[in-house]
């Protein structure tokens, strides 16, 4: 029998979660192997709990992070984080499609990178993580895994990227150059951060967030805003 533990270590590892093998088996079994090898249990109830969190998590970050925007505009942002084309982009960057367990029929077809099966398998780790680790570890695992695209300034727009608005915005008044500072407080897989951005004497701008870039946008976009009405 093959070790479970050592031949999924590469990606428990690129996850930065603990899985116990059975749930971590579990989330990666796509109901195509299932059918081929006896009708044996698949991922499908664990990418339902995992979409739930999933939705939720990116829910209370947006919220949280831009206090500006309605709801009309953060839920087409939700949509977008939580998007297929999105979850397999995510997918994608961690390598999954190879870890994945399907069927000959999927494999010939090109299954290991079909954006319908890696967004699933995504939202099944993510319900496998809650199961395992609970909540607030599942939460943080979410917040690292769309982190990237927020990072991409082409994936919702410039307001996405308000740190390159800032310093966009900045430079056209001749203010000076944005500066940041970060704090950090709370346990390890639950921690806040408060990053404030000083331009010279004309702003002083704070924000709160799950990690380190989420707070650093939020006090870009109160920097605009200070900037804005100078």
């Amino acid at each position: 029998m093959k070790n479970v533990d050592t031949e999924r270590s590469p990606l428990l590892a690129t996850l930065g979660v603990q899985i116990e093998p059975v749930i971590l088996e579990l989330a990666l079994t796509h109901r195509s192997f299932a059918y081929e090898n006896g009708g044996i249990p698949t991922n499908e109830r664990l990418e339902f709990l995992g979409d739930s969190i999933l939705g939720q998590a990116v829910t209370v970050m947006l919220y949280r992070t831009y206090p500006d925007l309605d709801e009309g505009h953060l839920a087409k942002r939700r949509a977008s984080l939580v998007s297929t084309a999105a979850l397999a982009q995510i997918a994608r960057g961690l390598g999954l499609g190879e870890y994945i367990r399907l069927g000959r029929g999927e494999i010939l077809t090109g299954g290991r990178d079909k954006a319908s099966i890696l967004a699933d398998t995504v939202e099944a780790l993510i319900g496998a993580t809650f199961l395992d680790a609970g909540g607030d570890v599942a939460t943080a695992f979410v917040l690292r895994l769309i982190e990237p695209l927020l990072a991409e300034p082409g994936h919702f727009g410039v307001s996405m990227d308000p740190k390159t608005s800032l310093q966009e915005l900045a430079a056209s008044k001749g203010v000076g150059v944005p500066v940041y500072t970060l704090e950090a407080s709370g346990p390890d897989h639950s921690k806040v951060f408060v990053a404030t951005v000083d331009i010279g004497s004309s702003v002083n701008a704070q924000g709160v967030g799950p990690s380190k870039k989420f707070a650093e946008m939020a006090a870009a976009r109160g920097a605009i805003d200070q900037l804005n009405a100078l």
